[in-house]
């Protein structure tokens, strides 16, 4: 049986997958992942999981349409680049106003 193994390098830090290993049961995974992945003091915790306990997801239905809920941040740089514009416009338009009065 495959069993993943997900390890914590430091305590606070979030667990990652290490790897797998191939286990006759619970016990040997026990043993084959204490000795891959935490036999010189790389790991603080390590969690391992028979394969098949593993949920896999790779469809998300986002019925609400939020796409507001970005993985990988806001768009920072096209929001700067709008601020700048904005910034640019209203100094314009305060040098537009000074000038004609």
């Amino acid at each position: 049986m495959i069993y993943e193994v997900f390890r914590q390098e430091r305590k606070g830090q979030p667990l990652q997958h290490a790897g797998s290993v191939d286990a006759p049961d619970d016990h040997f995974a026990d043993v084959y992942g204490r000795e891959q992945y935490g036999r010189r003091g790389e790991s603080t915790a390590l969690w391992i999981v028979p394969r098949n306990a593993v949920i896999a997801i790779d469809e998300f239905v986002d019925e609400l349409n939020r796409n507001y809920h970005r993985v990988d941040g806001y768009p920072l740089k096209e929001k700067l680049k709008e601020a700048r514009e904005r910034a640019v416009s209203a100094k314009s338009a305060g040098a537009l106003s000074a000038g004609e009065g």
